[in-house]
């Protein structure tokens, strides 16, 4: 749940040096889903979802989690998340989560759209388990960038989704969700920091031609080849698998 999109609260944003992290860095793409605005007082986290990023881009690992509040969930926020009080009494508090999260996310950075809201919901969390908060230093808020990027312009996660024309009909048809939410907000992390990298792109490239050139050692086969087979097996080469690979790579360039 990233809260009021024009209201950053307590966290300082990133300078954008720390947006442009080397590659194999690990970070924490994160969201939250709430019973409300108000972290200190009675509100609650009903749902947790991270996503994994090396090189900016997801591995496929993911941290999710349901809590149960303790207490009922207020009409406006089940209209938002549609996390009812009688769907999450079924799961367990936020105690029996948190070490599984804070084991998932390790030291890596993190990174939530208005990131104000997301850490002071998961630090008043931890305060009552008396356990560490997360700190600002390690916090990547593509909120700020987006406004650094597209100052004056609508910079929701659903108005960059359409900016960077980022798929967003799972989440038209089921509503938010903090994991959904952060795989959307994974894409327009990438496109944030400048889209597909270069390196990256080549290198899928290269090896796609390692691969391509890779020798299989088969049996011998029972006959030399004539030079008819010979010659209709460098045409094929020449005519088929190197122009199939020029164009798989033009079709998979940015």
């Amino acid at each position: 749940m990233t809260g009021p999109s024009g209201q950053p609260k307590c966290c300082a944003a990133a300078p954008a040096k720390e947006w442009d992290r080397p590659l194999n860095d690990r970070e924490i793409v994160f969201d939250t889903e709430t019973t409300g605005l108000d972290a200190e007082g009675d509100d609650r986290v009903v749902e947790i979802g991270c996503l994994e990023l090396v090189n900016h881009l997801p591995t496929g690992e993911t941290f999710h989690a349901y809590v149960n509040p303790e207490r009922n969930m207020p009409q406006g926020a089940f209209e938002v998340h549609g996390l009812s009080e009688e769907f999450l009494k079924q799961h367990g508090v936020f105690a029996s989560v948190a070490d599984d999260f804070l084991a998932f996310i390790g030291d890596a950075p993190m990174i939530a759209h208005n990131a104000t809201f997301d850490m002071r919901f998961i630090n008043a969390e931890m305060a009552r388990l008396g356990k560490p908060g997360l700190t600002d230093d390690r916090i990547i808020d593509t909120l700020a960038m987006a406004r650094t990027k597209f100052p004056g312009a609508q910079n929701s996660l659903d108005a960059l989704c359409r900016r960077f024309d980022v798929d967003t009909s799972t989440r038209e048809k089921d509503g938010h969700g903090a994991l959904l939410d952060s795989e959307l907000l994974a894409a327009v992390y990438l496109e944030l920091i400048g889209g597909r990298q270069p390196g990256l792109v080549l290198g899928a490239q290269e090896t796609a031609r390692t691969e391509a050139k890779t020798t299989t050692i088969r049996p011998p086969r029972p006959h030399a080849a004539s030079a008819d087979e010979l010659s209709a097996h460098k045409a094929f080469i020449e005519n088929e698998v190197i122009d199939a690979l020029w164009l798989k790579d033009e079709q998979s360039g940015p």
